[in-house]
């Protein structure tokens, strides 16, 4: 051991959740870092303006010689450039904020579990390009099991379902491994994406990404009846044929039918995903039920729906936005204990 390695160290240890949605960065337990997977560059020669919440603010908004773009889609990296500048700006406003300067990283980074060899090699390119020289990288779901608090190394069933902005991960944990998964792209970005569309056809009103988000998160249900209904969601936006200003007031019924054909099919992969599963397991799960994580899980009525559809009593993470960021902070501190973290 060297003489000054008690004192400091040139290699900072981060995890990373990189989400289609937001990023979040933990530094010594603490998050230091939770904003939006989107970077702002300048259009002529590519250079970063924004990165994060600031560029969050510019969407919808751009002048002519600044874009913006969310480097991730589907839960994969689908512009690698606008990555590697987007973990960069981001782990630059996290040693800003955590009063920290390393030259050299080494993270865990949650990927989907669905993911491809040249998926995985995208990441840890942008990662090692951005700092990173020991990258390790985490599926999600397990993650996500880490980050609820199960113990993933003892020999009994846990299913995950964990919804993110992207993709829907389900898995069955057991023995420190994936048994079986289900890796669909149906997620809170198709949501909300079904929330414009619906506003278009139904009310003839144009909205935009971030206000199908607000409407969403101020009345998104999975269900038609909720037992603390919430109040009804004013929506303002132009008349798509005269461009004259509009207000439509949006309920939780409404907005639970324009979403549910994406429901049904996040349904369907979770009944897909227990069929796979081996008996034993199985019976496991029955008994300790089905733990929902990711922004997802936050859907009004949706743990109770999917209880009475499946059978089996689903469970709403605690902090299920910050799940699968806590169980990558957790991998960090155990790399050696976990043979299950990729490298």
């Amino acid at each position: 051991m060297g003489l000054f390695s008690g004192f400091f160290s040139l290699t900072k240890e981060i995890a990373i959740d990189l989400g289609t949605a937001n990023t979040i960065i933990i530094h010594n337990d603490r998050i230091v870092i939770d904003e939006p997977s989107i970077v702002a560059l300048e259009k002529r020669t590519g250079k970063p303006i924004a990165v994060g919440t600031q560029a969050q603010e510019m969407k919808g908004k751009e002048n002519p010689g600044i874009e913006t773009i969310r480097p991730l889609k589907k839960g994969v990296i689908a512009d690698f450039n606008a990555a590697e500048i987007m973990i960069r700006g981001l782990v630059k406003k996290a040693s800003t904020k955590s009063n920290w300067f390393s030259p050299s990283l080494k993270m865990v980074i949650g990927i989907p579990s669905g993911s491809t060899e040249v998926e995985i090699r995208a990441v840890r390119d942008s990662s090692e390009h951005a700092g990173g020289r020991d990258v390790y990288m985490i599926y999600e779901p397990m993650a996500a099991a880490l980050g609820i608090g199960l113990d993933v190394l003892a020999p009994e069933g846990n299913m995950i379902v964990d919804i993110g902005g992207g993709t829907t991960e389900i898995a069955v944990i057991s023995l420190g491994g994936i048994v079986s998964n289900k890796s669909i792209q149906i997620a809170g970005d198709d949501l909300t994406a079904d929330i414009m569309e619906h506003m278009g056809r139904v009310h003839n009103i144009r909205v935009g990404e971030r206000t199908a988000e607000q409407i969403k998160i101020h009345v998104g249900s999975a269900l038609t009846e909720l037992e603390n209904p919430p109040a009804d969601f004013v929506v303002h936006g132009p008349n798509k044929m005269t461009a004259l200003p509009m207000e439509v007031p949006v309920s939780y019924q409404e907005i639970s039918h324009a979403i549910e054909r994406s429901i049904a099919k996040i349904e369907a992969a979770v009944l897909s995903a227990l069929e796979q599963t081996p008996p034993e397991l199985y019976a496991d799960i029955v008994r300790n039920g089905i733990y929902l994580a990711g922004g997802g899980a936050l859907l009004r009525g949706l743990d109770k729906r999917l209880t009475d559809k499946i059978g089996i009593q689903f469970h709403t993470a605690e902090d299920p936005l910050l799940a699968v960021a806590k169980g990558t902070g957790v991998a960090l501190k155990n790399i050696d204990r976990f043979s299950f973290l990729i490298r």
